[in-house]
């Protein structure tokens, strides 16, 4: 497929800092926060110099939150609720940015707070960076799965846009399925029973406990022992198990013997 769990995350990791929505969020805050200076910022800085040091604070703390978020989401997926989740990745992320945030004011500013003093200010970096994460999480989330108009099964809306294709067919690795179309193939954390009832437009089967096929996307199918292998318009080569023959046959894939 395209790799494990821990590529898997670096890859989404990598294409959500970087999209064009992201960077324009977190200048847009950078911009923001230089404006307002919070922690007397307009005192300790010149204005250019502040813009510099919010958008290296607002970029660095978004990216360490984003990889909290994206490893717990990896991670527990399966054993937690999705309130238990986001409330998982809320605290993490605002524990992470408030400790890089501390460790940056201290080589940037030379501000090393102590004692009481310490405390009050890592409470406000602490609620600061829990709603700057919440609101900027919330906008990308937002505009970067904006639903596009539906050309096919609702499956594929879970796909980068440049892999909405034809679908082809879903095959299960560990706790993901590969969804395979005619532009490419895209690994989304889900069972394969819930990947498929989001083909429901889409007229196909399943032919075995890890795959299913788009009927369309057969163009040829051989027997193997007691089962049978599927060749995809793709070159993609599905086995199917002796418990689906009876299906295929059914639905015209597999002549008799």
């Amino acid at each position: 497929m395209n790799g494990g769990p821990l590529q898997l995350a670096l890859r989404e990791w990598r294409d959500r800092l970087w999209h064009p929505t992201t960077l324009i969020c977190l200048a847009g805050t950078s911009v923001i926060l230089a404006i307002i200076a919070p922690f007397d910022g307009a005192v300790l800085l010149r204005p250019l110099p502040r813009l510099a040091y919010w958008m290296m604070v607002v970029m660095t703390t978004y990216a360490a939150g984003l990889w909290v978020s994206i490893y717990v989401v990896h991670r527990w997926a399966n054993r937690l609720s999705r309130h238990q989740r986001l409330a998982v990745i809320g605290l993490a992320t605002a524990i992470c940015v408030t400790m890089l945030v501390w460790v940056l004011n201290g080589m940037w500013l030379g501000f090393w707070p102590v004692g009481t003093a310490l405390a009050v200010y890592l409470a406000q970096v602490f609620v600061i960076a829990l709603i700057v994460a919440v609101l900027i999480e919330a906008v990308v989330q937002r505009i970067t799965t904006a639903p596009a108009p539906r050309v096919g099964p609702s499956i594929l809306d879970r796909l980068p846009l440049d892999k909405r294709g034809a679908l082809l067919a879903m095959s299960v690795e560990d706790h993901y399925v590969g969804v395979i179309t005619t532009k490419g193939q895209e690994m989304i954390l889900m069972r394969l029973s819930d990947a498929i009832r989001e083909t429901a437009t889409t007229p196909g089967l399943q032919v075995h406990r890890s795959h299913w096929v788009a009927s369309a996307a057969v163009t040829q199918a051989d027997r193997k022992g007691d089962g049978a292998v599927l060749t995809l318009t793709d070159g993609t080569r599905i086995p199917v198990s002796r418990r689906y023959v009876p299906a295929i046959k059914e639905a015209g894939l597999l002549p008799a013997r």
